[in-house]
């Protein structure tokens, strides 16, 4: 959990969905969360428990909208940043005024909910203990800030809520997750109006089609016109949803301007096709209750009309403009939820520079992108896609004090978007136009707070970069900010981890006379690719010698701190004229006693030229194969001990083997066998097969044969082959 999820207190008081005491205390509950829109004039409304001892928020109750739509916030982790998550973690109210402040803010609800709203998320708390928390949404037409009476009715509903959350609760035990209650929204509630029968009729007898839609989705009316243009008997649709009923109407866009007209309350249009080849147009007007439809067949779409008696706040935050490039709204919203699966798979800069060239582009019909962050008082280029090398070198590297688009966005935090040339030229007076492009955004990289990068998206259409999509970039480049800067701390993570494994494991390994070696290392590209496989080849006199190989558990920078400290045990040990099975019992014993929590697997040899012998000890290591000078190949077994540090006392036997002159000593680590569903001891003779194929005569390729034939490896190889000569040869 969020270690600053601390600031909020708990007892074992608190909310438990279980925990309803009857059902007058749930209806007054729901009654005072439908006071609370009425007298802030809320649009919609969910409120959330805070079960007891837990870190989650469950939605008990919500209206003004489906279920359908609040799916991904029925329960909300204390952590995630979520507007009711900081609100209650912080214990204050969070306001977000419009679309794109929630797109820069919090761009993971943004790309669910990337309609033109208001919305206030507040804490509820109970004698000091938060017990849950409330969210009000309001349409696109709400003023940038809540009034006065807003807040004072606001706070008292919280107090409210706050003490009935309390009330509720009887219960400590787990809760599951019940489906939150949906509540009719107080426009609705007020029953139908005087004459509603003979409204329905004056309506039928006007020419035209229409229907009505309630806050879920569902047709509540339908003219005998716009049943016949949508092909039903309106008897059926009614209590139906339209992407339900009618299978032409399942198509991503109805869905989605339904949303937008809900949320936003503005109005939108949208057209579908009944088959065999009729277009509908569909012209959606909501208001708090529902929303009225209009249906014409064909034709020209019309200009939108403005939303009666509701002025918008913002008048360019229109909400029916949909992207003039890459795919429709679905299409792009799955582009970046796909963008953001990529992006927490990118392991280095060049990573995301890729995925974010591959997503970004198609889905916003960009034809050049440019990836950049500072560095040393510099803008340096870190990757681009669609612009010409040359023109890129002329932008690398310019100083941050530089007049330019892209360093202004990361000194202002700020994006900046450019219809046309002459915008560009406005605002930046002498910039000169090198290349086709005709449209430019260009948006800062968020991450921990300051701005990580710039993105630079260019188009070779024009682009008017409407509120909805200005939205969307927010919303996407946030991401792309914070997969950035986990990129570069990966980046740099990654070369210190090779220098340290550089530095651990032996730059060059001596050439004892009689002794031919080969040596390879190659990581699995587990995350920081480094690993604590090691070997060592030690010379103890003229005519001994002794070549030790491991493995630390891990794969990451303490498996190879760790293994420069086994590997520097052994050594030590063996200059020793220590017996094999000694040099393992005492870099145990060290092992037991540095305690980290971490194990290691290691097969020490040592060998005698003049008595042409090789003794050896395992410390539950895989069994070296020796191949003879006629070609056989025969694996080594011996009684292996316990892996290094687990018992203090672990003994490791050693056993005798002859090596005659021509022979060839195989060493290695699991990584080189180890294969999904093959036994270790099927793949431990196949890989003796593959030895003794293999020429001996020069090591070096028969260190890549053995190498190469894992493909990409599941662990890490190491790898130390002994070829054997007379002494002195």
């Amino acid at each position: 959990m969020d270690p600053s999820a601390g600031a909020v207190r708990r007892r074992g008081d608190g909310v438990s969905r279980r925990a309803i005491r009857s059902r007058s205390a749930v209806e007054s509950l729901d009654r005072a969360l439908l006071a609370v829109v009425g007298d802030c004039g809320a649009s919609r409304a969910m409120l959330y428990s805070f079960p007891p001892a837990g870190d989650a928020l469950w939605l008990e109750a919500m209206t003004g909208a489906p279920r359908e739509m609040c799916l991904p916030w029925t329960r909300v982790g204390l952590s995630e940043p979520i507007p009711v998550a900081d609100a209650v973690r912080g214990g204050e109210l969070v306001w977000v005024a419009d679309m794109e402040e929630m797109a820069r803010r919090y761009p993971r609800s943004s790309l669910v909910l990337p309609y033109a709203f208001a919305m206030a998320a507040a804490p509820l708390t109970a004698e000091g203990t938060a017990v849950g928390g409330l969210v009000l949404l309001w349409p696109a037409s709400h003023p940038p800030w809540l009034s006065d009476d807003e807040r004072k009715a606001l706070d008292k509903g919280c107090r409210r809520l706050g003490h009935l959350l309390r009330q509720v609760a009887v219960s400590d035990g787990p809760a599951p997750p019940d489906e939150p209650r949906l509540l009719p929204h107080p426009l609705c509630a007020r029953g139908a109006p005087a004459g509603a029968g003979e409204l329905s009729a004056f309506i039928a007898r006007l020419p035209g089609a229409a229907c009505a839609l309630d806050l879920t989705g569902r047709f509540t009316f339908v003219t005998p016109e716009a049943a016949r243009l949508l092909g039903a008997d309106a008897a059926e649709l009614v209590g139906a949803l339209p992407w339900a009923a009618l299978p032409w109407m399942d198509v991503p866009e109805a869905e989605d301007r339904y949303r937008a007209a809900l949320v936003s309350e503005q109005p939108t249009t949208f057209t579908a096709v009944r088959p065999p080849d009729t277009p509908l147009l569909f012209e959606l007007y909501p208001d708090p209750s529902g929303i009225s439809v209009r249906i014409t067949p064909g034709g020209p779409r019309p200009e939108r009309p403005a939303a009666p008696d509701r002025p918008p706040a913002h008048p360019a935050a229109t909400v029916d403009e949909p992207l003039k490039t890459g795919p429709g709204r679905a299409g792009l919203l799955y582009h970046l939820v796909y963008l953001a699966a990529s992006l927490t798979e990118a392991v280095g800069v060049q990573d995301v520079v890729k995925q974010a060239a591959d997503q970004l582009m198609p889905a916003l019909g960009a034809s050049a992108m440019a990836l950049m962050a500072p560095q040393d008082g510099r803008l340096r280029i870190l990757g681009h896609r669609g612009y010409d090398a040359g023109l890129m070198a002329l932008f690398d590297d310019l100083p941050l004090t530089a007049d330019t688009p892209a360093v202004r966005v990361l000194d202002t935090c700020a994006p900046q978007f450019f219809a046309d040339f002459g915008e560009l030229e406005e605002a930046y007076p002498g910039v000169v136009h090198l290349d086709d492009k005709v449209s430019w955004a260009f948006l800062p990289l968020i991450a921990s707070g300051r701005a990580v990068g710039s993105l630079v998206l260019a188009y070779d259409r024009p682009q008017r970069f409407p509120p909805t999509e200005r939205a969307v970039l927010t919303a996407l480049v946030g991401l792309v900010g914070q997969a950035l800067e986990r990129g570069r701390l990966y980046d740099t993570q990654y070369t210190v981890a090779h220098h340290l494994q550089a530095a651990l494991l032996p730059r060059y390994l001596p050439a004892p006379p009689g002794l031919r070696i080969a040596a390879r290392y190659r990581p699995a590209g587990h995350g920081l690719e480094v690993g604590g496989d090691f070997y060592d080849l030690i010379l103890l006199d003229g005519t001994t010698a002794a070549a030790a190989i491991g493995d630390v558990q891990g794969h990451d920078i303490e498996a190879a701190a760790l293994m420069g400290q086994v590997r520097t045990a052994v050594h030590g040990h063996a200059t020793a004229a220590a017996l094999p099975g000694d040099v393992l019992a005492t870099t145990n014993r060290l092992l037991v006693d540095l305690d980290p929590g971490r194990f290691a697997s290691c097969l020490y040899a040592h060998l005698d030229l003049v008595a042409q012998s090789v003794c050896l000890a395992s410390a539950g290591h895989p069994p070296a194969v020796l191949r003879h000078t006629d070609g056989r190949t025969e694996v080594l077994r011996i009684p292996p001990g316990l892996l290094l540090g687990i018992e203090r006392c672990a003994d490791y036997p050693a056993v005798e083997y002859p090596l005659p002159p021509g022979s060839v000593l195989v060493l290695y680590t699991d990584g080189l066998v180890e294969q999904p569903g093959l036994d270790p001891d099927d793949a431990v003779t196949a890989l003796a097969e593959c030895v003794a194929r293999a020429d001996p005569g020069d090591l070096d390729a028969m260190a890549d044969h053995l190498i190469g034939r894992t493909g990409d490896p599941v662990d890490d190889i190491a790898l130390l082959l002994i070829g054997v000569g007379r002494p002195g040869a």
